[in-house]
């Protein structure tokens, strides 16, 4: 019988995607004082890093984070985000922390 070390990898990387997503994405314009507050409070690259970093002791690889990195920078489905200068500085700024880390 193998154990599973990790059983709810798979639910860590969506949450690791989602995360750098929303992050990537920043608040929107039209946001209500509730978003801004939660936004302020917990929308911070270094909260973002420790979500990551939480995913990444529950089995998510670095491999898998550089790969949401390149696939928000390059495939079709991110066009949106690839267009907006301020997204793309965020991402930025995720990439070399973890070129830094790693």
């Amino acid at each position: 019988m193998t154990q599973n070390n990790f059983p709810l990898k798979s639910w860590h990387i969506e949450n690791m995607e989602r995360t750098v997503i929303k992050y990537v994405k920043g608040l929107p314009s039209d946001a209500s004082k509730w978003e801004i507050r939660k936004h302020k409070k917990y929308g911070k690259l270094s909260n973002i890093i420790r979500n990551i970093n939480y995913d990444m002791k529950h089995g998510v690889t670095i491999d898998q984070v550089i790969e949401v990195f390149f696939k928000i920078r390059h495939e079709p489905n991110y066009y949106d985000l690839q267009n907006n200068l301020d997204a793309m500085n965020r991402l930025g700024d995720l990439e070399r922390h973890w070129k830094e880390t790693f």
